[in-house]
C-alpha cells in the first residue's frame, strides 16, 4: 500500500494509470507512534464521508415520520426492512439483538461502494486492510459471543455429528482451518470484486479517451469501448450492492452458528 502526497498532476495521472485510483494520499499528519507516522489520508476521509452519508440518510429519513413517506424516509425504511428481514430469516428473532451491528456493516459497505463508482473518488473497500478489519470484527464478535453464550460447548462447532471416529481427527482439523480462514475469505471476496471491477472499468474508459484523441476515425472506434464502459458502470452498481449483501448474509450465517450451535451442526 503506497502513501503519497497529492500532486498537481493528479487528475492527469489518474486518467493514465488504472492503479492510481487506489493509491493512498496523506492529507495531514496526526503524529508519530514508535517511529511510525500516523496520518489522516484520503481513505480516512472517505470512510468518514461514508459514515456521514449514512447518518444523514437515517437521521433525515426518520426526522419527518410522516404517514406518506418522502424519498429519504422511504429509502431509510426500505434499508431498515431489508436488513431486518435478512437477519430475521437467517438467524431468527433472537438474532435481532445484532441488528445495529449488521445494519451498520451493510450501510457502510454499500455507501462506500457506491461512492467509489463516482469518477475521481476513492473506493475504500478496494483495500484489503479495510475489508480485513471489517471481517475480523465479524469474526471476533461471533467467536466471543459464541463462547459467552455456549461456553466450551462452542467448540462442538468443530465436531460435526455423524462422523465416524476414525476420520474425526482429520475432519476436526479441516473444520478448525475453515473457521480460522473465514476472515480471509470474507474480506478477500469484497476486496477482489471491487478492485477488479474498478480496474476493468478504468481500462475501458482509458480506451475511449485514447481513441478519441486520434481524430474522426478514433472517435468512431471509441464507440464500442464507450458502450462497454456504460454497461460496466451499470454492472458495477449492481456489484456494489451485491457485495454489500453477500458480506451481510455471510455475517448473518456466522452469527447463526453462535446463536444456534446445536441447530447448525
Amino acid at each position: 500500500m503506497t502513501v503519497r502526497h497529492a500532486g498537481n498532476d493528479e487528475r492527469r495521472t489518474w486518467m493514465a494509470d488504472p492503479i492510481h485510483q487506489f493509491e493512498i494520499h496523506k492529507i495531514f499528519s496526526l503524529g508519530h507512534i514508535g517511529g511510525q507516522e500516523i496520518a489522516f489520508t484520503n481513505s480516512s476521509a472517505y470512510m468518514f464521508g461514508a459514515v456521514a452519508v449514512v447518518s444523514l440518510l437515517m437521521i433525515g429519513g426518520s426526522a419527518a415520520r410522516s404517514l406518506i413517506p418522502g424519498r429519504f424516509q422511504s429509502l431509510a425504511e426500505l434499508s431498515y426492512e431489508f436488513v431486518g428481514n435478512t437477519l430475521r430469516e437467517s438467524v431468527g428473532d433472537e438474532g435481532m439483538k445484532f441488528f445495529p451491528f449488521v445494519f451498520s456493516l451493510f450501510m457502510f459497505i454499500l455507501t462506500a461502494n457506491m461512492i467509489g463508482i463516482i469518477p475521481y473518488t476513492f473506493t475504500v473497500t478496494s483495500h484489503l486492510i479495510v475489508t480485513l478489519a471489517l471481517a475480523l470484527m465479524v469474526f471476533l464478535t461471533v467467536l466471543l459471543y459464541g463462547l459467552y453464550k455456549n461456553g466450551f460447548k462452542f467448540f462442538k462447532l468443530f465436531v460435526p455429528s455423524g462422523i465416524p471416529l476414525y476420520i474425526l481427527p482429520l475432519i476436526m482439523v479441516i473444520e478448525v482451518i475453515s473457521f480460522l480462514s473465514r476472515p480471509v475469505s470474507h474480506s478477500v471476496r469484497l476486496f477482489a470484486n471491487m478492485l477488479a471491477g474498478h480496474i476493468t472499468l478504468k481500462v475501458f474508459a482509458g480506451f475511449v479517451t485514447s481513441l478519441s484523441a486520434l481524430g474522426a476515425v478514433g472517435i468512431l472506434g471509441s464507440i464500442l469501448p464507450l458502450a462497454m464502459t456504460t454497461a460496466l458502470t451499470g454492472l458495477e452498481i449492481l456489484v456494489a450492492f451485491l457485495q454489500a449483501y453477500v458480506f451481510t448474509i455471510l455475517t448473518c450465517i456466522y452469527l447463526n452458528e453462535a446463536l444456534h450451535l446445536h441447530d447448525s451442526h
